[in-house]
């Protein structure tokens, strides 16, 4: 995505998601209906909050020290 941080959407689609983490769009949508990725609907859209992402994402990422 090429917006600034002013214009970054609050809420992001399947694919934003997918272009985010780096995994395919199937996927995405699969760990958006699962439950596995936090998600909001929007009338018949379901959409990730970026907040909750960008949580998601601490809540999961490890410290591990090699050595």
């Amino acid at each position: 995505m090429s917006m600034t941080t002013d214009q970054q959407r609050l809420l992001l689609r399947g694919t934003e998601v997918a272009e985010m983490l780096g995994i395919s769009r199937a996927l995405s949508y699969r760990w958006m209906a699962s439950g596995i990725l936090p998600t909001v609907r929007v009338d018949r859209s379901v959409r990730v909050p970026r907040e909750e992402l960008l949580k998601w994402i601490a809540a999961r990422t490890t410290n591990q020290v090699q050595g």
